[in-house]
């Protein structure tokens, strides 16, 4: 039986973090976010993987205002041995090739993920 977690109403989540100062379309973040769960979902551990499944699959994207920043959060799962994703744009579309768009973490158990994210912001 799985129990539910009040905070989340998951054990298991992943995040997406998102650059906000690219000021990229809703269209654009969508696509990227894509990218960067995909990602960080390919690295991840084959259990982990599993209870997130099961578990519901939760999202949650969350936001900074630079590329330090986002780089900042990627160090902290690197140190806490979270898979992770960093997606570098091609440049198609709005912004110039190999721009640093967001970042993929997890999928992984709340209490590990929150050790990279607990400050952050939603993205809205």
């Amino acid at each position: 039986m799985v129990k539910w977690n009040k905070k989340t109403g998951a054990l298991m989540k992943q995040i997406i973090v998102v650059r906000r100062d690219l000021k990229m379309s809703k269209g654009k973040i969508a696509a990227q976010s894509c990218h960067a769960c995909l990602g960080s979902y390919k690295k991840a551990d084959k259990e982990k993987i599993q209870k997130w499944e099961n578990d519901g699959q939760a999202k949650i994207v969350l936001r900074v205002d630079s590329l330090e920043e986002l780089l900042e959060v990627q160090k902290l799962a690197i140190l806490n041995k979270i898979p992770n994703y960093l997606v570098v744009d091609q440049g198609r579309t709005e912004i110039p090739p190999s721009t640093v768009t967001c970042l993929g973490i997890g999928p992984d158990e709340d209490l590990i993920i929150d050790k990279v994210s607990i400050d952050l912001k939603l993205l809205s």
